[in-house]
């Protein structure tokens, strides 16, 4: 699939806003913190994937009923849902300049009710772009950071009615937020989920 850019100006993915608020200080810290052991952009990159992936669990997963739709606000309560941790990820790649997108799928609800938007990133590097899903790994999902082929969560199934959607969105998608920030708890933002883009 070609992933196309919602700009084509790379500073945009770059910028912090009042998601992904990279300037925020715990945001600043925990990069600091995780650029310390590295030697490159790239080990970096691996660095803080694994830490979103790993040190923050899956608010469903967890059974976490709190909702988090900032990046210093996912990294203060070490909870999120898909998209939450995706802001996170995106903020300490992006603090540390290493341009980052946010992107999504359509993925089927495991009981065949329907469909939620999924939310992923994707990072910059020798002039490509690499998607890569921090959500979180559980029994039969096996993600991990790769700059070799995608190893994501899911792979749509078209049968179906699952989409990779191909655009690369500088900011997270206002649908998203909109549903994220409206939500009282995961309960409730269940019922309130993008369906679809």
């Amino acid at each position: 699939m070609e992933l196309i850019q919602e700009t084509p100006d790379l500073s945009a993915y770059l910028a912090a806003d009042e998601v992904i608020d990279h300037d925020h200080p715990l945001v600043r810290e925990t990069a600091a913190r995780l650029a310390e052991n590295v030697q490159d952009s790239y080990a970096y990159a691996r660095a803080a994937y694994e830490y979103v992936r790993d040190a923050i669990p899956h608010s469903a997963d967890s059974g976490d009923l709190r909702v988090t739709w900032r990046a210093s606000d996912v990294l203060e309560r070490r909870t999120g849902i898909c998209y939450a941790k995706a802001h996170a990820l995106a903020a300490l790649l992006r603090a540390e300049d290493i341009p980052t997108a946010l992107c999504y799928q359509r993925l089927a609800h495991d009981d065949g009710s329907g469909h939620a938007v999924h939310g992923l990133v994707a990072v910059r590097f020798n002039g490509a772009w690499h998607r890569q899903d921090p959500r979180g790994n559980k029994p039969g999902v096996d993600a991990r950071f790769s700059l070799d082929g995608e190893r994501l969560a899911w792979v749509p199934d078209a049968k179906s009615s699952e989409v990779d959607y191909p655009v690369l969105y500088a900011a997270p998608h206002p649908a998203v937020v909109r549903a994220l920030r409206a939500a009282p708890d995961r309960p409730a933002l269940w019922k309130t989920l993008p369906t679809a883009l």
